[in-house]
């Protein structure tokens, strides 16, 4: 079971910063241009974690990004949709 893991978890990384690194638009790539974080991610490991730590800037939430917890949220939570029954 180790062994898989050492060989399963470099793979996931692998495949997820690729995927990532493809998504990111060219515009949030930080300290080189994009083909070249495809070839620093192609090395085992370090690679993977390099980009997703140092590759892409951080997404900023806006501020209002929380839905609001202030009205009612479904039927059985409307007192007055209650009160009616």
């Amino acid at each position: 079971m180790g062994k898989a893991l050492l060989i399963v978890v470099p793979l996931v990384l692998l495949v997820y910063a690729f995927f990532d690194l493809y998504a990111t638009p060219r515009a949030r790539v930080r300290h080189l241009p994009k083909w070249a974080w495809f070839i620093v991610v192609l090395v085992p490991i370090i690679g993977p974690l390099l980009w997703l730590f140092f590759g892409s800037k951080q997404q900023k939430r806006p501020p209002n990004a929380h839905p609001s917890r202030g009205g009612a949220v479904g039927p059985d939570d409307d007192p007055d949709f209650l009160r009616g029954l």
